[in-house]
């Protein structure tokens, strides 16, 4: 048995923190192991020279056989995941193992959007009226009760992924139809069977970031175009009064206590319409979209390495530093088109990065590739980041934006020649 200990990572977010987890957990000497079913998803694996255990994460059971192997070669200090689809699995993995974690049982319930539903209306949080509908039949039927616009969303996802607002019985009836004829999720999981149909809540979204039962940050969101709800951006510290954030913060605070969850990082989303606060959702794990690094930006607070030390088993630091502001935009395609050629990307990456305050402008997609409107955040094609004063983060961010979106300008002729 080697003397280095090993933090086993359950599969991976594609973008985002999960190669800042494997890259923290170095830091502090610990090797990190991905156990993963499928390395090649992940192209920072190769990149950072990042350990595999290849296993069919799709099965507790054999990810728990992979741990009691490596664990007979090296001390194994923990177990987590980035990735909201294995969180649920790490979590019953370090149970097994005797290590730190969630409860895999909260975690379980809260990931089955009715459920939590449920769960939180009975505590007393607010939340949007929903009914859980086995078909299209049901859902049809349950929009009586609710009154149309009403949303429909998969039982359990992430990432927007199947969320839509449907103004009438057709679209519901479609939609459904959709929904309920998935049998398994992007990531090849199977899908739980079901659609969700729910109260359509107007107002402000935001998130609160919790780690623990400690309400960290509120954080501004900003959507796309119905139907869908992508998110397009995010600013942090929310431009609030403090009657309202500390509304949201004990909001959240209460959601994730009535969850049985307050271990580790928790996302919760929730819309403010004038006095009315409603909770959208419950994710237990951090969040995506950048936030994260936003946080860490703003105001110093590392939820990366919150989650890694929490997980090894030690306290993390949770005390912000002198406050900034942080932004995020990501660029969407408002049509379909073809991205502009690597000489004028070049120029439009560095025209964003020249706007005071930007300090990342990142695309995810090569010149000359066809896009599509986003029907969720796959369809996200890149992003700025923006840090300065609270009050200008979001505008230089907008403006970086703005510079970026010159890759979308392609010729008439391509944008017709797309399928």
């Amino acid at each position: 048995m080697t003397s280095t200990a090993l933090l086993l990572l359950v599969e991976s977010n594609t973008t985002g923190t999960g190669r800042q987890f494997a890259r923290y957990a170095r830091n502090l000497g610990i090797e990190p192991v991905l156990v993963t079913a499928d390395p090649a998803r992940y192209p920072y694996v190769t990149e950072d020279h990042l350990r595999t255990a290849l296993t069919d994460t799709s099965s507790e059971a054999a990810v728990l056989a992979t741990a009691r192997e490596l664990a007979e070669q090296a001390r194994i200090a923990g177990v987590t995941s980035s990735s909201e689809y294995y969180v649920a699995t790490a979590a019953a993995i370090a149970r097994h193992l005797g290590l730190p974690g969630p409860d895999p049982d909260a975690v379980r319930a809260c990931q089955d959007k009715s459920r939590q539903r449920r769960l939180l209306a009975a505590a007393g949080v607010p939340v949007p009226h929903s009914v859980l509908a086995q078909d299209v039949e049901g859902a049809v039927v349950a929009t009586a009760d609710l009154g149309h616009p009403v949303v429909l969303k998969p039982p359990r996802g992430s990432g927007s992924l199947g969320v839509r607002l449907c103004a009438g019985v057709a679209e519901t009836a479609d939609h459904a139809a959709e929904l309920t004829s998935a049998v398994v999720n992007e990531r090849g999981i199977a899908v739980q069977p079901g659609v969700l149909v729910e109260q359509y809540v107007r107002g402000t979204e935001y998130s609160v970031e919790v780690f623990g039962n400690t309400a960290v940050v509120v954080v501004r969101k900003y959507l796309g175009p119905l139907p869908e709800f992508v998110e397009l951006g995010h600013d942090l510290p929310a431009a609030l009064d403090s009657v309202g954030e500390t509304r949201l913060k004990d909001c959240a605070v209460r959601s994730v206590r009535a969850l049985g969850l307050g271990w580790g990082a928790a996302h919760v989303e929730l819309r403010m319409d004038g006095e009315e606060i409603r909770v959208m959702e419950v994710n237990p794990r951090l969040a995506g979209g950048m936030i994260p690094e936003l946080t860490h930006q703003a105001l110093g607070i590392d939820l990366v390495g919150a989650q890694v030390q929490a997980a090894l088993g030690r306290r993390p630091t949770l005390i912000a530093g002198p406050r900034r502001g942080a932004a995020i935009r990501f660029l969407t395609a408002e049509a379909p088109g073809v991205l502009a050629d690597g000489m004028t990307t070049t120029a439009a990456l560095s025209a964003a990065r020249r706007v005071p305050g930007v300090v990342a402008a990142v695309l995810y997609r090569a010149p000359g590739e066809r896009v599509v409107p986003a029907k969720d955040f796959r369809g996200r094609l890149g992003h700025v980041i923006a840090v300065t004063d609270q009050t200008s983060a979001g505008l230089a961010a907008d403006e970086g934006r703005q510079a970026l979106a010159a890759v979308l300008d392609t010729p008439a002729a391509e944008k017709e020649a797309v399928v």
